[in-house]
């Protein structure tokens, strides 16, 4: 297959700092679209998958799913979208297609492994899929997303991860104008669910460590905000929620959630990947039929959803845009948490 060359900023090893280097992508086959990359958002995804934190990254890796474009070329076969739109593309560019999963509009859930916008496995070239950090990408245009019109397109960039990440839960647990929502964690996928949840009616709570965050999440739409650590607090809220999302990214302790869900609510992880701790008690899980989920990013038709009312309701992420350049200093900072709440890349700066 013929390829071409494009600019992008990666990686050639876990403790190597990200630079510019060359990569190829595909030329464009009958069902595939090519986007110029105006604005790319930058995950925790990112930095794990650069710094192997997971395993299993290939090397030279490239990060970038949340990635917002013009498109420059279309296939022969292309219905969707035409030379000139804006579009975007999240962390999905490929999926079998057949299976159960797929078939239902669940890609995230493919039986046969979907294939991510980076580190995946583009079927074609035989060889790791690279993200949006480079000038284009290539993608079928099952995997391309259309964009409202009236959405800022470098803050609609999040929206691709941190945005659906938060709202395929909202969406499956029912989340209306008679819901209790609460949230935990507010980052950039923290940010994202109360600006979601309160979009759809809920009442939206925050649960944070932090009283300095207060005023953040009463500004971004919650109704109020418990302190954690505060068991008057807590205990205000006891039998409370019927959905909490957690979207805290490293080990922490669920038990003192478990009480504030109503009978049967449901408490769902969508920040951390791991082995839990401390031990779980099961006691209130049993005792008022309350479950602990997950969830994973979303399908591309609840995606194109997600976008739609997003442009509906005018929601976009909170964002503070950074040259390419400055990708590494990014990393360090989104480490200590010391952005509010995404950073997002002008890919204009990858061509100066």
């Amino acid at each position: 297959m013929n390829t071409f060359e494009v600019k992008a900023f990666g990686t050639d090893a876990p403790t190597a700092d990200l630079k510019e280097i060359q990569i190829n992508r595909r030329e464009i086959t009958a069902k595939d679209i090519e986007i110029e990359i105006l604005f790319c958002g930058v995950c925790h995804s990112d930095l794990h998958t650069a710094r192997n934190d997971w395993g299993g990254t290939v090397y030279p890796a490239v990060p970038g799913h949340e990635i917002v474009g013009k498109i420059t070329k279309v296939g022969k076969d292309v219905t969707k979208l035409k030379v000139g739109d804006f579009a975007a593309v999240g962390c999905l560019v490929d999926s079998c297609g057949e299976c159960s999963s797929c078939k239902a509009d669940l890609e995230q859930y493919c039986q046969n492994g979907f294939v991510g916008t980076y580190n995946g496995k583009d079927k074609h070239l035989h060889m790791q899929t690279f993200g949006g950090y480079s000038e284009k990408v290539v993608v079928d245009e099952h995997f391309v997303l259309k964009v409202p019109a009236n959405l800022d397109l470098a803050a609609t960039a999040p929206l691709l991860c941190a945005g659906i990440t938060t709202w395929s839960p909202l969406r499956y647990w029912k989340v209306g104008p008679h819901s209790k929502v609460a949230v935990v964690g507010l980052g950039g996928l923290g940010h994202m669910a109360i600006k979601l949840a309160k979009g759809l009616g809920a009442e939206v709570s925050l649960f944070s460590r932090s009283p300095e965050k207060t005023q953040d999440a009463l500004d971004l739409g919650a109704d109020s905000v418990i302190i954690s650590t505060d068991d008057h607090e807590m205990k205000v809220v006891n039998g409370k929620f019927d959905l909490i999302i957690d979207t805290v990214p490293y080990v922490h302790d669920l038990n003192p959630y478990i009480s504030t869900l109503k009978h049967s609510g449901t408490l769902v992880l969508v920040g951390y990947l791991g082995p839990l701790e401390p031990i779980l008690n099961t006691v209130p899980l049993v005792l008022g039929r309350k479950s602990i989920s997950g969830s994973l990013i979303g399908g591309i038709a609840e995606t194109q959803e997600m976008l739609d009312f997003c442009g509906e309701h005018n929601i976009v992420s909170e964002i503070e845009i950074i040259n390419m350049q400055n990708i590494n200093e990014a990393y360090e900072r989104m480490l200590k948490s010391d952005v509010r709440y995404r950073f997002v890349i002008d890919m204009a700066s990858l061509k100066g």
